[in-house]
């Protein structure tokens, strides 16, 4: 107790000297090390004892992780580092490996300056390598390489000297590959890697020593020593004469930059759309604990005596409890905060206040969501959304065993939306089932349980299904939407988007939030033609509403109700009432009645909606299923095994790499037919393959299939099995 006390009391001195701080963040493939290496570097600032590091997994508080040797939640914690005299506070986070929780690598970037990536000396960069540092470089944050596991290498593949040096060089030079094909920019100006510079360490995070040249200078340990101690399985003597925790930490205080630094090349990069020269914006860039109080929240979770925790990054100001915040967004209500605390693995630590360039946890925060722009003013320019590589592609349906449970299953379905944006929870209203979407099979078994397990609600799930899309094919117009009464009508066009606009609008270049000139002018850039390109009145996920009409009386008051038709018959299409994405509608003429009474909502929705429907099926609508990319490592003679799963999944294979006596299958298949793929693999190659798999967007479904898929989706959904007509919703 005595010894958390101290550390505490270290950590709340350094917290108001910004140039004495460093956010970082461990990121990785699944299974290279993140929670050992932070454990040894707990117990290397003396926060937990050196015996249980590495075997303790601190930093995975939660029962299912300790279970599971997995993390699955992103932890925070804070602790204190000397370096050449003075004391530096570390503000670490924790991040999950596994593709299904990527969404919280891409928050736990928002709120760090840095980044330790590791990279298994034996394995090499992975696909979740690639996309971690493409999270980091896209946030801005600076990264330097850990590459570990390097024992492995000796005692395992029994590489000698040499060959040791040049392996550790060909996993340096593909991380600065990765780099420089990612952010050129940054690469250039200094971000490339160098082990001779000390953005790079080497080491064992389960035996708790790490060597860099920079160190080497000053321990005097050399390569040679640290062959040799492996193959001696001396250990030890590594540890305590190049100790991992003084090797990483001086890395990361040396090379990784301080909130005064970062924010003045970050807050350009997440706060693109707000002006540099107003209060909030000088308050940031300086990360001034004076100006107004800005916050970024990447995180809420919720404790069962103080109720939502909100975690965040602070750019600007100092919070204290009994500060009113506002949530940028939302009804502009007071939230006072009840208290301000900062991490410590699983526990909350309260303090007096934070100041800017800290990570954060507060309560009272009850309008706050993952993502949300805070402020101690009214009214503020929002930071940019957050960005997630993977979308939700299976689902289950849950319900309340008991009936008596039901209001509090509503409730906490809620709160898991809340706590993971990653997770989309729909109550579908014909069938009254509660349907989650997750990023896989491991990601939904995770939440269902959490609910039994956490929130005491029993429930019942069905098997995961997977999610698909509706699409367009061809260009049709203008279709007639007619009303009940029959009194307005409303002349629809229908195109779908290319490829490079529906990327320009995943990466958030296209958005409706920004002043219309500067909307305008994006749209332009893209290849919009003038007139489209200052009609533009909604985006609602990857699809257009473009409004073209001139001078028609009441169509102003009547937009609202027309967008509202619009976004309900893009949640679910005509083919499978499946999500409809990548169309452009342009609405090009309107009949409205002139009396306000006959073109009120029940009026107007249907119209638009039928029209919308119906103009689909015409243009030709296709189903889109979600595809992953598959890349499985094994030994030469079971390629044929391996490549055997893929083909066998309607996938196929696109690569194969062979380094020494084994060889990796690159491949693609639909997430449709991955179901118990996990137990397939390893009984095909006798336990002796290593697999990864990631998110690959969404493909057209084979046209010999495609019937077959609709009628199954439609007999699920109680829909019924024959597909409606174009007439079905023009009557």
């Amino acid at each position: 107790m005595t010894r958390r006390r101290k550390m505490v009391e270290r950590v709340t001195t350094l917290m108001s000297q910004p140039e004495q701080i460093r956010n970082i963040g461990i990121v990785a493939h699944i299974d290279h090390g993140k929670t050992t290496l932070s454990d040894n570097l707990l117990a290397g600032a003396g926060m937990i004892s050196e015996e249980i590091a590495g075997k303790a997994c601190w930093m995975d508080s939660d029962e299912e992780e300790q279970a599971r040797g997995i993390t699955i939640d992103s932890s925070n914690v804070s602790m204190v580092h000397e370096y050449g005299g003075k004391e530096y506070l570390i503000n670490m986070i924790d991040t999950p490996g596994h593709v299904d929780f990527g969404g919280d690598v891409t928050r736990a970037m928002r709120a760090v300056d840095g980044a330790v990536v590791l990279v298994d000396a034996v394995e090499g960069t992975m696909p979740q390598t690639e996309t971690v540092l493409r999270q980091a470089l896209k946030e801005g944050v600076r990264p330097v390489l850990f590459i570990n596991k390097v024992d492995r290498l000796i005692n395992e593949l029994l590489v000698d000297e040499v060959e040791m040096q040049i392996r550790l060089g060909k996993v340096i030079d593909k991380v600065n590959r990765l780099i420089k094909g990612m952010n050129e920019e940054a690469y250039k100006s200094g971000w490339k890697l160098d082990a001779a510079e000390g953005t790079v360490a080497f080491g064992s995070a389960l035996y708790n020593w790490a060597i860099s040249i920079p160190y080497m200078k000053t321990s005097g340990v050399s390569f040679k020593d640290v062959y040799d101690c492996c193959k001696a399985g001396d250990m030890k003597t590594l540890a305590k004469s190049s100790p991992l925790c003084e090797v990483v930490l001086d890395m990361v205080v040396n090379h990784l930059p301080d909130p005064l630094v970062a924010q003045k090349r970050r807050v350009p990069i997440i706060w693109q759309h707000g002006d540099p020269s107003t209060t909030e914006g000088q308050a940031m860039l300086h990360c001034d604990p004076k100006g107004p109080a800005c916050l970024m929240v990447t995180d809420i979770s919720f404790d069962p005596h103080a109720g939502e925790v909100a975690t965040g990054r602070l750019f600007s100001g100092t919070l204290k409890r009994g500060n009113e915040l506002y949530v940028m967004g939302t009804a502009k209500n007071v939230n006072r905060l009840t208290q301000v605390a900062i991490f410590m693995g699983a526990e909350r630590i309260e303090v007096e206040s934070l100041n800017a360039g800290n990570i954060v946890a507060v309560t009272g925060l009850k309008d706050g969501m993952v993502g949300s722009t805070v402020s101690t003013m009214m009214e503020m320019q929002t930071f940019e959304s957050l960005k997630h590589y993977s979308e939700p592609v299976m689902t289950v349906a849950v319900e309340a065993k008991n009936m008596k449970d039901l209001p509090k299953l509503v409730t906490v379905l809620r709160q898991v939306g809340k706590e993971d944006p990653t997770v989309l929870v729909k109550i579908d209203e014909e069938t009254g089932e509660h349907l989650i979407s997750g990023m896989g099979e491991l990601h939904l078994e995770i939440i269902t349980h959490r609910i039994h397990r956490d929130k005491g609600v029993e429930i019942v799930t069905t098997p995961p299904i997977v999610v698909y899309r509706e699409t367009i094919t061809g260009s049709i117009g203008p279709i007639e939407g007619k009303s009940p009464n029959r009194h307005n009508r409303f002349y629809l066009e229908f195109e779908p988007l290319s490829e490079e606009i529906v990327k320009k609008l995943k990466d958030g270049d296209i958005i409706m939030d920004v002043p219309a000139m500067e909307r305008r002018d994006a749209l332009l850039e893209a290849g919009f033609d003038k007139d489209e390109a200052k009609n533009l009145t909604a985006i609602q996920g990857t699809n257009m509403f473009f409004d073209m009409t001139k001078g028609i009386q009441n169509l102003n008051e009547t937009m609202e109700l027309v967008l509202e038709a619009w976004r309900e018959a893009l949640a679910g299409g005509p083919l499978a009432n499946e999500q409809v994405q990548n169309t452009k509608i342009r609405l090009v003429d309107v009949k409205l009645h002139e009396d306000a009474i006959h073109r009120g909502p029940a009026q107007v929705i249907p119209a638009v909606r039928g029209a919308v429907k119906g103009g689909i099926l015409m243009a030709g609508v296709s189903l889109l299923e979600p595809m992953q990319i598959l890349q499985i490592t094994v030994p030469q003679d079971h390629m044929g095994a391996a490549t055997a799963q893929i083909q066998g999944r309607r996938g196929q294979v696109f690569d194969m790499k062979s380094e020494g006596d084994t060889i990796t299958v690159i491949g693609k298949a639909p997430v449709a037919e991955l179901f118990g793929f996990a137990g397939d693999v390893r009984s095909a190659t006798e336990g002796r393959a290593m697999w990864s798999t990631e998110f690959a967007g969404f493909e057209t479904v084979p046209a010999g299939m495609l019937k077959d898929v609709v009628k199954e989706i439609r007999k699920r959904k109680g829909l019924k099995e024959q597909i409606p007509e174009p007439a079905d919703y023009l009557s």
